[in-house]
């Protein structure tokens, strides 16, 4: 798979909506992820990420603006001991749950289906990130309408074992903008990730579309020691 160019994806895409990255630094050292948010009404532009334990959730800037929390207020990283779940929506629960009763991150997914919000259908994405002794693996997974029909849910999952230095993968909601939106189409993309987190932090939110970006959150794992450093950056001060 050739790999693509991170911010050439997103400065040529004014709308990928919300977008997942997991993979490993280029030293080797690190399991990274980032997760970024995007709107186009005043209610989903209307958030900033805060720290919520080991995590993060959404939160509304302006509470007075707040309209329908129903899709856009809910925590997209949660930690379960050696696993970092990372979502787009509430599944970020239903995973973290079913992981914790012994599922595997896609049985714990099977409950749940794309976002109820026709005519866009948004796809769910989702990732987990396994660190532990030294080693380091994840998967990623869409839940999407089939091509714009809600009667049927097409589910996939990508699993990456033994992540490879400096590679990562890269999954979003939308194709591109449009009315309706575009879901994503094909595997996760293949990107690099460097070895510094305020570089791959900056270069992330300054290649995503200046009226569309919201919120953008990164995280650094040790591999060996599992302790991490985040960076959260919110376009509302």
């Amino acid at each position: 798979m050739e790999m693509l160019s991170l911010e050439k994806e997103l400065k040529e895409n004014s709308y990928p909506g919300r977008g997942i990255v997991i993979g490993r630094s280029a030293d080797g050292k690190k399991a990274v992820t980032a997760y970024f948010i995007m709107g186009r009404s005043e209610n989903s532009r209307n958030r900033v990420f805060v720290e919520d334990g080991e995590g993060i959730r959404t939160q509304a800037f302006d509470p007075s603006k707040l309209t329908d929390p129903s899709l856009i207020i809910y925590a997209p990283v949660r930690v379960l001991g050696n696993k970092t779940i990372v979502t787009n929506g509430d599944q970020t629960d239903t995973v973290y749950e079913g992981m914790d009763h012994q599922l595997t991150f896609e049985q714990s997914l099977r409950s749940r289906e794309f976002e109820p919000d026709g005519p866009n259908y948004t796809p769910r994405i989702s990732g987990v990130m396994h660190v532990e002794n030294g080693k380091f693996s994840y998967a990623m997974s869409i839940l999407k309408s089939n091509n714009g029909n809600p009667d049927a849910c097409n589910r996939y999952t990508f699993a990456y074992e033994n992540a490879i230095a400096g590679e990562g993968h890269f999954i979003h909601t939308y194709k591109c903008d449009g009315n309706p939106l575009p879901s994503f189409e094909g595997e996760p993309k293949l990107v690099a990730v460097p070895n510094d987190m305020d570089e791959f932090a900056n270069l992330l939110w300054n290649s995503l579309n200046e009226d569309n970006k919201v919120s953008l959150f990164v995280r650094y794992i040790d591999i060996e020691t599992g302790k991490y450093e985040s960076k959260i950056i919110n376009k509302n001060k």
